[in-house]
């Protein structure tokens, strides 16, 4: 499968124990829709490798993973901070009003002022946050991904509707700007 067929899931968080065990971070709304779950793709470089999960223990303050075949703390540690990937067809249904952000990658952006500003290249989550990469005349755009910044996203025209603050676009494009 081509990467574009799986979205991110989660990642390692480090391991748990001394039998190969991890603590998982799980980037999904519900994660006790996934209990069931018994593989995930862990990404290592290029490659969506398989594993199966031996045990999946989720809880409100802390998930719990162990993968077959990571039997020790050191095989453990040598994949603590991969990404963990499903294949696209597991993620639930959605309204029509509803996206999820690996949709809307490469969807057109059109402010309601300044009209067609680009596409999408990314949706990227600061921790904040979570904003959408564009390119614009050449330079990378981080657009704060809220409701009011983005009231609309079309999913059958594949275009997003923003409604930039006065500036933002110039933050970027003056190259004399000062973070100080």
């Amino acid at each position: 499968m081509a990467k574009t067929e799986y979205f991110e899931f989660g990642y390692l968080t480090k391991p748990h124990g001394l039998k190969g065990a991890f603590h998982v971070f799980m980037d999904v709304d519900d994660p006790y829709a996934y209990e069931s779950l018994d593989a995930v793709f862990v990404q290592q470089g290029n490659e969506m490798v398989p594993y199966f999960i031996a045990e999946l223990q989720i809880r409100d303050n802390m998930n719990l993973i162990v993968l077959e075949g990571i039997d020790s703390v050191d095989s453990a540690k040598e994949l603590v901070g991969s990404k963990l990937f499903l294949p696209v067809a597991m993620l639930p249904k959605l309204n029509d009003n509803q996206y999820y952000y690996h949709e809307i990658v490469d969807y057109q952006v059109v402010d309601l002022i300044l009209g067609p500003l680009g596409s999408v290249k990314e949706v990227y989550s600061t921790g904040a946050q979570d904003v959408i990469i564009m390119i614009y005349q050449g330079v990378e755009v981080l657009i704060p991904l809220t409701d009011e910044i983005v009231p609309q996203v079309d999913k059958n025209n594949k275009v997003i509707t923003t409604q930039l603050p006065d500036g933002l676009l110039d933050v970027y494009l003056n190259e004399s700007y000062d973070a100080d």
